[in-house]
């Protein structure tokens, strides 16, 4: 292979080729019948990416898998956790005449209280407000540095994406124009937390990008502590059938182990260096995620040496204490639930009536890698079209 693009078309041919699917789909409904024999009626599996839950949905997999065997999904949208008062901040300083920048499914987010009758960043543009969309942090930040404006960036995200915030700090690359609105959270925190209020889950599909930086080492609590089936997962569908394969075998075999299937990208230790550079930067801190509530070291915050970076300090903001923080979910919503794996997207009476992709009114609805909004434009079931 001579490119990238080869290389990319070379790993869609092997992992969406439809008969190695069909036999290892064919494997899934053998192991199935020999746990039903040994009296096991159904199994709930969780993911926690917001791709996984794509791949599910997009190529039919839940229509594929043997009735009984359950895929749920997981906090695994960062856009769909913000909580609330981050969107209240982002509108206040755009309508005091800051240039905000963000990213596209976050320009949609909508705050649970108006700020100046907008409830979104989209809402605030349409008033005149100078909010820009961007692809990346460093597209803010060469785009800052083309004028003096006082600018914010209103910054979401997972692992995967604060190790692009940690560089731009420590490099140096901010302008003095830009503060940010650091929303990022960590995903481990937060599967603890969904697993443990959810009920009985059998087996966990754990995000890949993520664990390209964090390594698939902070998941082994999963099956050493929850004795939960653990399979780091890449985003092709037949990644995900053979993550729920070996799954399903760990539960015949009556053990509980963490398994990287997603090898050729995650290691055990993961980024050390991306790792460095979060260490530098932030500290973590017990953290508000929207309809779930605070989670105990779930969140980054600048750490003190960088607080001038820092919009909340620049202008006079604050995050609510845990006593002040509501779940800041609209009446009606059921992301929360939907999010930690308790209900389905289509459990939601507003679900593609007054909540739809193209007027979301929860966030579960506003990104791509949110579950409604994915079971909205895919269907939750639904026939493989052809992988």
């Amino acid at each position: 292979m001579k490119t990238g693009q080869d290389l990319r078309t070379l790993t869609k041919a092997i992992f969406r080729d439809h008969i190695l699917a069909n036999g290892v789909i064919n494997l899934i409904k053998k192991c199935w019948e020999s746990l039903k024999r040994n009296g096991i009626e159904e199994i709930k599996i969780m993911n926690f990416c917001g791709t996984h839950e794509y791949t599910t949905s997009h190529y039919g997999i839940r229509n594929l898998l043997p009735e009984g065997v359950e895929i749920i999904p997981g906090p695994g949208c960062p856009v769909c956790i913000t909580p609330s008062y981050y969107v209240e901040s982002a509108l206040r300083l755009a309508r005091d005449g800051l240039v905000v920048y963000t990213y596209g499914d976050a320009y949609r987010l909508p705050a649970v209280r108006t700020v100046g009758g907008c409830r979104s960043l989209a809402d605030a543009r349409m008033q005149g407000a100078d909010v820009r969309v961007v692809y990346s942090f460093l597209d803010a930040t060469a785009d800052a540095s083309t004028h003096t404006k006082p600018s914010v960036f209103f910054g979401v995200g997972f692992e995967t994406t604060c190790p692009a915030y940690a560089s731009a700090i420590l490099n140096g690359r901010i302008p003095e124009n830009l503060t940010m609105i650091i929303a990022g959270r960590l995903t481990p925190p937060a599967a603890r937390f969904s697993i443990e209020r959810v009920g009985t889950v059998s087996g966990v599909i754990a995000p890949g990008h993520v664990s390209t930086i964090i390594g698939a080492k902070p998941w082994d609590f999963l099956p050493s502590e929850f004795n939960i089936p653990t399979v780091v997962s890449g985003f092709e569908p037949i990644d995900v059938l053979v993550a729920l394969l070996i799954i399903l075998r760990q539960l015949l075999g009556k053990e509980a182990r963490l398994v990287v299937e997603y090898s050729r990208t995650v290691s055990w230790e993961g980024n050390p260096k991306a790792q460095k550079m979060l260490e530098k930067t932030f500290d973590v801190v017990d953290a508000a995620w929207r309809g779930i509530g605070f989670i105990e070291n779930s969140g980054y915050s600048l750490k003190t040496v960088f607080r001038n970076y820092d919009a909340f300090t620049a202008y006079g903001l604050s995050e609510p204490s845990e006593k002040e923080w509501k779940e800041d979910l609209l009446p009606g919503c059921i992301c929360g639930q939907v999010i930690i794996g308790v209900s389905k997207p289509t459990d939601c009476k507003m679900f593609m009536r007054q909540c739809t992709p193209g007027s979301p009114y929860g966030p579960c609805m506003v990104s791509y890698e949110g579950a409604c909004s994915i079971w909205a434009r895919h269907g939750g079931v639904k026939k493989l079209v052809g992988v």
